[in-house]
């Protein structure tokens, strides 16, 4: 089974608010990306946001052209359903942050909660960096949520890359200035803690 084919078969067997990382609102990627006093005219892209809340809370906060990213056709669909006709504003991209073809310096936000750690190979984490550093225009921020160590090596079956800041920092390379961190302890809807660490990076003009 590939990739695309694991995660929509996830999304296709169990609920929404039931898989592993589901949490009602991302509180601390909300509290930060308010923290930046962002226009609502930048353009945000959520990497792997698929049935993710937080399209639902930047539209209410009032942010006007957000992307999401996900490599599963319905995990979208159930986000669109959700929105309604809200989701007709929302850029919608089916692709892998591996492989997909974006737009060269268009983003002001670059936002992802749990997909990177799922990229365990240097090659897939260099291929994910490309992205960003052609995605993301200068000056430009990234939030990023990954497993920290304290956290399990597996999430839904796939083995998974915990980081420390620095680690985090080292991966993504000297153009990533990083700004702040945070660890945050994620309970799964089956009782599993999951320690999240949360860091934000600054792009170099």
């Amino acid at each position: 089974m590939n990739q695309r084919e694991h995660w929509e078969k996830i999304y296709l067997t169990t609920p929404a608010d039931k898989v592993g990382w589901y949490t009602p609102h991302l509180e601390t990627s909300l509290k930060w990306i308010k923290e930046l006093s962002l226009p609502k005219g930048v353009h945000i892209i959520d990497v792997g946001g698929g049935a993710s809340t937080l399209v639902d809370d930047l539209i209410s906060e009032g942010h006007r052209l957000i992307t999401v990213l996900d490599i599963s056709k319905k995990a979208m669909s159930l986000a669109q359903a959700r929105l309604g006709d809200k989701a007709e504003s929302v850029t919608w991209l089916e692709g892998d942050i591996t492989k997909v073809d974006l737009p060269t310096n268009h983003y002001d936000l670059w936002h992802d909660r749990a997909v990177f750690h799922f990229l365990t190979g240097p090659e897939q984490q260099q291929q994910y960096r490309g992205n960003l550093l052609k995605a993301l225009r200068p000056g430009g921020h990234t939030i990023i949520g990954t497993f920290a160590p304290e956290a399990p090596p597996k999430c839904s079956g796939l083995q998974v890359q915990q980081y420390t800041p620095e680690e985090l920092q080292s991966t993504l390379g000297p153009q990533f200035e990083l700004r702040r961190h945070e660890k945050e302890l994620h309970i799964t809807p089956g009782g599993v803690e999951q320690m999240y660490l949360y860091c934000h990076f600054r792009r170099s003009a």
